[in-house]
């Protein structure tokens, strides 16, 4: 655990690993401390994410109308270069697995399976967004990619970390999918350029050509998937909808459940991952029960064993448990 970096901080040593920094106006002061009551750090780790769009580094700043501003620390563009968004908490991690947290103190490799989502991300880490569409067929730019090696290196650098303390939002939330890209080459990237001598170093070289890259499938094994338990999920679908608007239930098996409505098309990436299983989400899963054939009250949006395990099958995310 380490006291957080301050802005002259931070700046030294994005500059000193070879960056060229952008700063977006206000980013000294910019965070969630005041706001939440809840001071950033003592600080574990660097965490990873792709935008999900394009042209998106104001929206990093300001946030949404249900998620507050700064969603990162920083943004890189596919163009634009690397902007520090934010200097103290930020909105980006979300609830995440205490065990994959657990590890990264530790620097423990490789990162136990985020199977729940029972700690502040926000607490503890920082983080990165990457402008990618995160389809699997939006590349990433090798100088985009290379100056992502950096950030997290200079980070990691700077508290005396290794690679072991950086992390995709995949490997830490269930259901989450970004990066699109191999954790494990990157973190092997960030590992060649703390070799380096600082100041002298070169970008490092991505391991991946600039071509379209696929998100990490999940593994064909049931025991190593998450599980969402039904009737946990029952519960969250049929008390969030009237709920207080953010109200989560069961955060966890709503994300994964989410995810896979996603995966699918039969829910907008924008609805989903906040863990609260709203009306978009139970009209995206009366679509999916429709489609398994289900009308009527069958097809009302609560999840049933069967359509749960159908979903969870057809897209490999996730085991149910009754």
């Amino acid at each position: 655990m380490a006291t957080p970096l301050t802005a002259a901080q931070m700046l030294t040593a994005l500059k000193t690993e070879g960056l060229t920094v952008h700063e977006h106006a206000g980013w000294e002061t910019h965070n969630r401390d005041a706001a939440t009551g809840k001071p950033f750090g003592p600080v574990i780790g660097v965490l990873i994410h792709h935008t999900a769009g394009h042209g998106d580094k104001e929206l990093c700043y300001n946030g949404r109308s249900d998620l507050p501003g700064p969603l990162c620390h920083a943004w890189l563009g596919k163009t634009d270069g690397l902007w520090t968004i934010a200097n103290g908490r930020a909105n980006h991690a979300g609830a995440v697995d205490l065990d994959v947290l657990n590890a990264l103190r530790a620097e423990k490799s490789p990162l136990p399976v985020d199977n729940q989502a029972n700690a502040d991300g926000n607490d503890v880490l920082y983080g990165l967004e990457i402008e990618n569409l995160g389809n699997g067929k939006d590349p990433y730019p090798d100088d985009q990619y290379g100056q992502a090696v950096l950030w997290a290196a200079a980070i990691c650098r700077a508290h005396g970390w290794s690679e072991n303390s950086v992390a995709g939002h995949k490997e830490v939330q269930p259901g989450k999918v970004d990066p699109s890209f191999d954790m494990d080459d990157f973190r092997a990237d960030v590992k060649k350029q703390l070799a380096l001598s600082v100041g002298k170093s070169a970008p490092a070289k991505p391991t991946k050509p600039s071509k379209p890259t696929k998100p990490t499938k999940p593994t064909t094994g049931s025991a190593s998937k998450p599980r969402v338990d039904l009737s946990r999920l029952v519960q969250a679908a049929k008390t969030d909808p009237t709920a207080k608007q953010g109200h989560v239930t069961y955060m966890a098996g709503t994300n994964l459940t989410e995810a896979a409505l996603v995966k699918l098309g039969y829910l907008a990436k924008t609805y989903a991952g906040d863990g609260s299983f709203g009306t978009t989400t139970i009209a995206a899963y009366a679509k999916w029960q429709r489609h398994l054939g289900y009308t009527g009250g069958e097809a009302d949006g609560i999840p049933g064993k069967i359509s749960l395990g159908k979903l969870g099958d057809k897209t490999g995310l996730f085991t149910v448990v009754a």
